[in-house]
């Protein structure tokens, strides 16, 4: 349901970072797509996150990556900076430059490879918080992290006030109706087949990989839901079932995504940066299998598709290489 005090947005894509043949980042292609994102229905958009291939790009992509977004958006969408670092140093730098340059919100993701403790994790995520003025949304995604954020630690974050939301990639559904029950957090769903599930147990959006290729139809869902019509809500999440079945179960979500982007023509090249690579010949025709099941989603077109046979390649070294503070 629609949150009063929402800073968030409702329908937030986890932007893909469009890159050319050689991996350097596609600016004029990143310009479009958030365009084409916020035109089809998004009012969020989270950049540098998962999706958008945030463990290697640089700091400087990344602070140019909000500004750009933040431009394109022209007050039509929040601008949301995701990623962060598992160095809690490090984390603290990038958001507050990217509160300077005018993000509207963080998303800080559970430090990965360290695996703390949980009071490792209360004292991260609090002191990042302690850093900016911005409303923080906290990720929970454990099968990347390695932990997961437990009930208890949730509730005592949920007491910091800069502390506002949580995107939920752990599919825990009774942990997020305890935690709705006894906090004011919001809660984003950071599965994209669990979408509708997460609205009706009083989620307050998505942050969404499929949101990509079509942000239309999760429009349609969320304001569906908003409206106490569970009928159109649940018919358009059937509809969505096999292109988010393409994009999340074969290869990793940013890989699919971009391919079918691709194909599409919406962005130059399906261009990932290593150790990500291309899908496979077989992968690709499993993602064109379920592509073909797609009947009557609202705004989804896949009538002008075309499979890039090259995608496979390979991925990219970009020129300057990570996440570096230089």
């Amino acid at each position: 349901m629609a949150h009063p005090e929402n800073p968030f947005g409702q329908v937030l894509v986890a932007l893909i970072t469009p890159f050319h043949a050689d991996g350097e980042v596609d600016w004029a292609a990143t310009e479009k797509h958030i365009d084409d994102c916020i035109s089809s229905g998004a009012d969020g958009i989270v950049v540098t996150g998962t999706t958008g291939e945030t463990s290697t790009l640089t700091d400087p992509e990344k602070l140019k990556l909000v500004e750009v977004a933040k431009s394109v958006s022209g007050g039509r969408a929040k601008i949301i900076t995701g990623g962060g670092s598992n160095e809690t140093a490090h984390a603290i730098e990038l958001y507050r430059a990217s509160e300077r340059a005018g993000a509207d919100g963080v998303m800080i993701v559970t430090p990965y490879y360290n695996k703390p403790t949980q009071a490792g994790l209360l004292t991260h995520f609090r002191m990042v918080a302690d850093a900016t003025d911005l409303p923080v949304i906290l990720y929970d995604i454990p099968g990347r992290t390695g932990v997961p954020i437990t009930y208890e630690t949730l509730l005592r974050l949920a007491k910091h006030p800069n502390i506002l939301a949580v995107k939920d990639a752990k599919g825990d559904f009774s942990e997020v109706s305890r935690v709705l029950n006894q906090t004011d957090l919001m809660y984003f769903s950071g599965d994209d087949a669990n979408v509708l599930p997460h609205l009706s147990i009083g989620a307050s959006g998505l942050i969404g990989v499929t949101a990509n290729i079509a942000a239309a139809p999760y429009r349609a869902i969320i304001d569906a839901v908003n409206a106490g019509d569970l009928h159109t809500a649940r018919d358009v999440h059937q509809q969505l079932e096999p292109l988010v079945r393409a994009v999340m179960t074969h290869v990793p979500g940013t890989v699919a995504a971009k391919y079918i982007l691709h194909g599409l023509g919406r962005i130059g090249s399906p261009r990932v940066r290593l150790p990500l690579v291309g899908p496979e010949e077989w992968e690709a025709a499993l993602i064109e299998d379920e592509l073909a099941l797609i009947t009557d989603a609202p705004g989804i077109d896949l009538s002008n598709f075309r499979p890039d046979r090259n995608a496979a390649a390979g991925g990219a070294l970009p020129r300057i290489a990570g996440t570096t503070r230089q």
